[in-house]
């Protein structure tokens, strides 16, 4: 028999990058009085993985509950980034509606499309927040219009268009239904949340079931599966059994049972439908599985996230250097291999492969930051790998059997006198531009783009405005190939011996490009030190040492005369690689090699290839 559960709201916060979900989950939890008065908790409390704090972006779905009035609230903040769309299709399904924030200066961004289009397909009430209105420049007005403008273009019910509207200034915590009528704290949102969003229907008195949708591990409780209780009642100790996506039936027990309250779990002997719970005691655990009672046979439907469009190659390291600064015995095949395929178990938009050699895994992602926050994410835990600059996933059509490349759609903000600059960028990488708009000194252009074209160009984009410009991407389908895309202009500086480098060496070849390593570094044979000048590669020997004389030291001899070498991030190592280079990550270091070391077989190698292109 379904009933109401008239005292819980499960909520989603969806929004674009930067427009203020973390800080105003962060008002929500400090105003239901989460915590002690004189407690210091910083900003951003959500954000706890040490990468999103660095970043400022939210990588991971989180979890929490604040309790207003007599109404149970699970909030669940989502990442704004299309790369991590399948953190948002998981959560989705746990909830009954959703915050959607909106900049009042910005307005609708490209990632607030991506996310709204998920929540609406889903069916979800919307409550619309027009956030950051003290903005100098702040358009509420402007902005609701886009917004709503969106809602029909996405196809949006009438029930759905007709959305409630709040204004908020999330950093102090202070809403209103009014623009410049705003009270003294998030009331007016309180109020909006449980009038509007829907109280869970659910069959209290059936068989539970429950779908996982997101994976935690707790050093003491193992595994825990994350996901709203559909039906019935869990209790603890109660037998269950885990249905997977592909139909295979396991038993097992529920040990363990927790709610959320605040900004933590709270363990519990029962849990009512209609609530989101984490529980743990059973062996395994994957997204999308079904857990129930013993009596049902049906799984619940499945998550079903959009495929990946680009791939990189991780594999064991065989740098001369391997095993000198990663955790020992974490660089070994079987470690890798174990290591990656457990992130798929929670990582859902995540693909992992073996190739033809037991020593390198395919994975494939929805962009470059999606695999870039797991290889930072694992040098972290203190693993060491290599991997292969990243290629997208060419798919073919099947009436015509031609092959089709993944586009993204690509929008750009930047000052009004740099627009020659970008066009000029996207344009050597087959951009078609679609919009161009001028507002404030700021220009807004949209582009179609081939996701090669993109591979790569967020680092040389920034570094051409200075920092001060902004683009987002999302996918957009897939086209036939577009011709070829110019690749990297110079090329590599390449070591030639092995040892240490030295100034003395290192001031005689400065001449010939840019340097990544400065003195008193280990180097090996084929490590890539710099870049050079020119295009095509170069050897040359930075390790050599100035023969003892009794001759005092010229200046160009000292480090006194050597140019402080480049700092790349993890971002500009991925852009920078070659097809016929490797980027090696441990823990302490990135460095990139040839994938062949010794010079001399490389050109054998290379005049193969040549002659391979000459006879087809």
């Amino acid at each position: 028999m379904t009933q109401v559960r008239s005292d819980i709201r499960n909520v989603a916060i969806i929004a674009h990058v930067d427009h203020g979900k973390t800080t105003l989950v962060d008002g929500m939890l400090k105003q239901s009085k989460v915590f002690r008065e004189t407690a210091n908790v910083g900003e951003r409390i959500m954000d706890s993985n040490a990468l999103e704090r660095e970043r400022g972006i939210t990588i991971l779905s989180k979890n929490t509950a604040v309790t207003w009035r007599d109404t149970k609230i699970n909030i669940v903040d989502t990442p704004g980034h299309a790369d991590f769309g399948g953190e948002v299709e998981r959560v989705l399904n746990m909830v009954d509606g959703a915050l959607l924030l909106i900049d009042a200066v910005e307005g609708p961004m490209p990632q607030t499309r991506f996310v709204l289009r998920k929540a609406l397909g889903l069916g979800l009430r919307v409550i619309v927040v027009i956030n950051k209105v003290d903005r100098p420049f702040a358009r509420p007005d402007e902005a609701l219009n886009e917004t709503f403008d969106l809602f029909i273009e996405l196809g949006a019910s009438d029930y759905q268009a007709e959305f409630p509207v709040v204004y908020a200034i999330g950093l102090v915590g202070k809403a209103g239904y009014a623009p410049a009528g705003l009270q003294s704290d998030l009331t007016p949102l309180f109020e909006t949340i449980v009038k509007e969003i829907p109280a869970p229907e659910v069959d209290v008195d059936g068989p539970a079931t429950l779908l996982v949708t997101t994976l935690e591990y707790d050093n003491y409780k193992g595994q825990l599966g994350v996901g709203r209780l559909h039906s019935g009642k869990l209790k603890k100790g109660q037998p269950v059994v885990r249905i997977t996506p592909q139909g295979v039936r396991s038993s097992g027990r529920i040990e363990y049972l927790f709610t959320y309250h605040n900004l933590a779990k709270q363990e519990i002997d029962e849990v009512l439908a209609g609530d989101i719970l984490a529980f743990g005691g059973l062996p395994e655990l994957g997204i999308s599985d079904t857990i129930a009672d013993p009596s049902v046979t049906e799984m619940l439907p499945p998550i079903s996230v959009e495929e990946p469009t680009v791939r990189m190659t991780f594999g064991v390291n065989t740098s001369p250097l391997a095993g000198r600064e990663g955790k020992t015995g974490w660089g070994t095949s079987r470690r890798l291999r174990q290591r990656l395929y457990d992130e798929t178990r929670s990582n859902v938009a995540l693909r992992v492969a073996d190739s033809d050699t037991p020593d390198k895994f395919i994975v494939s992602g929805r962009g470059e930051l999606h695999l870039g926050i797991l290889i930072e994410t694992m040098r972290r835990e203190g693993y060491e790998f290599e991997v292969s600059k990243p290629e997208v996933i060419f798919r073919e059509d099947p009436e015509t059997e031609e092959t089709l490349e993944p586009i993204e759609e690509v929008h750009i903000e930047v000052a009004d006198h740099l627009v020659g600059t970008v066009v000029e960028m996207l344009g050597g990488r087959r951009g078609l531009m679609t919009d161009i708009r001028s507002e404030n000194g700021t220009t807004y252009m949209t582009y179609i783009v081939p996701t090669r074209g993109m591979l790569g160009f967020r680092p040389n984009f920034l570094r051409a405005t200075s920092g001060m410009g902004q683009v987002h991407s999302l996918h957009h389908g897939y086209q036939p190939l577009a011709g070829d895309i110019p690749g990297r202009q110079f090329g590599s500086l390449i070591a030639m011996e092995g040892g240490v480098s030295t100034a003395y060496a290192m001031v005689s070849v400065q001449q010939r490009g840019s340097f990544f390593i400065s003195a008193g570094v280990d180097i090996y044979e084929g490590m890539v030190v710099g870049e050079h000048i020119r295009p095509g590669d170069l050897d040359l020997n930075v390790a050599k040492e100035k023969h003892l004389t009794n001759h005092r030291a010229k200046p160009s001899e000292t480090t006194s005369g050597l140019t402080p070498p480049r700092d790349l991030s993890l971002d500009d190592w991925i852009e920078f690689m070659a097809e016929d280079e490797l980027l090696e990550v441990t823990p302490i270091n990135l460095r990139l090699r040839k994938r062949i070391l010794n010079s001399e077989e490389r050109l054998k190698d290379r005049k193969r290839r040549e002659k391979m292109m000459e006879n087809a």
